[in-house]
């Protein structure tokens, strides 16, 4: 019974309940370890050099050569994942269970890539079939982290409300997007493998160069050119979380990477 004097509220009604977010702290800090163990376990592909086997010492070094390029390829590739993550998480504020376990699908592939890599090393000097394969694993490897990147944004874009105030939907819808770039151009080399591993190395290095200097160039000069500029007119950033900060804040992340690539106001810089 209710005490006299104390009445009921039947038209209370309870709130339903929401998925909680989670402060994005401990999973930069998972995210930081993971990709950092990754780069640091490529060096262990690096064989040993063998004294008293008749050779000078740059005749083994440069027998070491598809190892040696194996690793410059994935470090590079690590190193701009690594820019392109924690630029993205810049803009995020908060996140829920899809993003979490996206962000930990994305740190599985990572942690994976000292075995392609190996793998790579191991047959790209043989030549012949099993070079194409070693290279469709490769390129197989880094189209799943795109898909990965690609992902993570659509689902930004999808919840909004995920990222900082000064993040438009606008600029998330353009950012996924752009993110196919790097999942069309890896998935392009597992059958240009079969035709040539060489020539896939070569796209690799373009895509590293691409990632890594023109994107980054260019947002960072539309954003000095851009200062005072509304929001709704700022200079949009990457696609994979690097670029100029909306509305021509800090560009302390100026960077692309695999995952990604800038997006701009005009189509014609994705090609550039």
């Amino acid at each position: 019974m209710h005490r006299r004097g104390r009445a009921r509220d039947d038209h209370v009604v309870t709130p339903a309940p929401v998925q909680p977010s989670l402060t994005t702290q401990r999973l930069e800090a998972l995210s930081d370890g993971v990709i950092a163990i990754a780069a640091t376990l490529l060096v262990l592909d690096l064989g040993q050099l063998q004294p008293g086997r008749g050779e000078s010492v740059f005749d083994a070094v440069v027998d070491e050569w598809p190892s040696m390029l194996a690793y410059l390829f994935s470090f590079t590739v690590i190193g701009l994942i690594w820019v392109a993550h924690h630029a993205m998480f810049e803009r995020i504020s908060s996140v829920d269970r899809p993003l979490l376990f996206l962000n930990l699908g994305l740190l599985m592939v990572v942690g994976f890539i000292p075995w392609p890599t190996s793998v790579l090393a191991d047959f790209l000097g043989e030549g012949g079939i099993d070079a194409s394969w070693a290279t469709a694993l490769y390129s197989l490897t880094m189209t799943v982290i795109g898909l990965l990147f690609m992902g993570m944004w659509w689902h930004l874009a999808r919840h909004p409300e995920h990222t900082i105030d000064s993040v438009t939907e606008g600029q998330l819808r353009r950012s996924l997007k752009f993110s196919l770039v790097s999942p069309v151009v890896y998935g392009l080399t597992i059958p240009l493998a079969f035709v040539s591993p060489y020539l896939c190395l070569l796209v690799y290095a373009a895509l590293s160069v691409y990632f890594a200097r023109g994107p980054s160039a260019r947002a960072l000069l539309g954003a000095r050119e851009n200062v005072g500029m509304d929001r709704t007119d700022a200079p949009a950033f990457a696609a994979d979380g690097a670029g100029p900060t909306p509305g021509g804040d800090s560009p302390a992340a100026s960077v692309d990477e695999p995952g990604g690539s800038v997006e701009g106001e005009e189509p014609g810089t994705l090609g550039e």
